[in-house]
């Protein structure tokens, strides 16, 4: 989710394609259209869908990466789309960023774009396997930097699960902060996801959580857990906002049958960490 200069919130997420809700008060959202009205031919090569949309705004252009795969599966790719308006049906096909394969130690899924304050370009991805990678890119492109091609790992489980993916990256108070979704996602209120986060001074880690914990070595600090009818939270994004950093996720009711829905909180770091509220 992001906010337009005219005040409005314009917000993709995962469900029957690139789905679009906009929203003028945080509360009341109204769906529009899918993000491409016509699917890039290449996503034919991993899936016929696409999920985990990263939107931002940088260079007078919306960006969009997102993931075309299949649950389950690392036979992957990170997608790129650009827009003048971040609208339905406005978005251009830049075609393929990252992409993994059956082989591969990691899967190339869930990305999010980190733009530092020296105009460097970080893309942070991942999901199970090997854990949570990221990767630099070029400004002009969005893709790949040509002259460092290093795919580093900044969080892990190496021991039992290895369940953690949707990593999310913000900068506050000279720390890099690392926020993932860890356990298991979408098994509607049996679901076990929560969102945790560690820290780093440097963009490429290593990160550590508020107990010294490295973040490679199955660390973090809980952010967001299943709590009351709030059920397996996660697929996190964090978004500063007027009245301070927002927390956006997805969680199951049970108090509505189940039903998914979009979770706002905002957050605390008068501690130095992240606390939602």
């Amino acid at each position: 989710m992001i906010r337009t200069s005219a005040g409005r919130y314009l917000l993709y997420g995962t469900g029957g394609g690139l789905g679009y809700r906009t929203s003028t008060d945080r509360i009341a959202f109204t769906a529009g259209g899918d993000a491409f009205s016509t699917k890039p031919g290449w996503w034919s090569s991993y899936a016929t869908e696409a999920w985990a949309p990263d939107i931002s705004y940088q260079g007078g252009k919306y960006l969009m990466y997102y993931a075309v795969s299949t649950f389950g599966s690392n036979k992957s790719a990170i997608g790129l789309a650009t827009s003048g308006t971040g609208l339905p049906g406005s978005w251009t096909d830049q075609g393929t960023v990252y992409t993994s394969t059956t082989s591969s130690d990691y899967n190339a899924i869930d990305p999010n774009l980190f733009v530092d304050g020296d105009g460097k370009w970080w893309l942070s991805f991942g999901s199970w396997w090997t854990g949570l990678k990221m990767i630099q890119l070029n400004p002009a492109t969005g893709k790949q930097l040509a002259t460092n091609t290093t795919r580093y790992s900044i969080a892990s489980r190496p021991t039992g699960t290895k369940a953690v993916e949707a990593p999310y990256i913000v900068k506050r108070g000279g720390y890099y902060y690392l926020f993932a979704s860890y356990d298991v996602c979408c098994q509607g209120t049996s679901s076990t996801y929560k969102v945790k986060v560690g820290r780093a001074t440097s963009i490429t880690g290593p990160y550590y959580d508020k107990n010294g914990v490295a973040m490679m070595n199955n660390g973090g600090t809980p952010v967001l857990e299943s709590h009351g009818s709030i059920i397996g939270p996660g697929g996190q994004s964090i978004m500063n906002d007027s009245d301070g950093d927002l927390i956006v996720y997805h969680y199951y009711d049970g108090n509505d049958n189940g039903t998914p829905k979009l979770g706002i909180n905002l957050l605390n770091w008068s501690s130095g960490w992240p606390v939602a509220y």
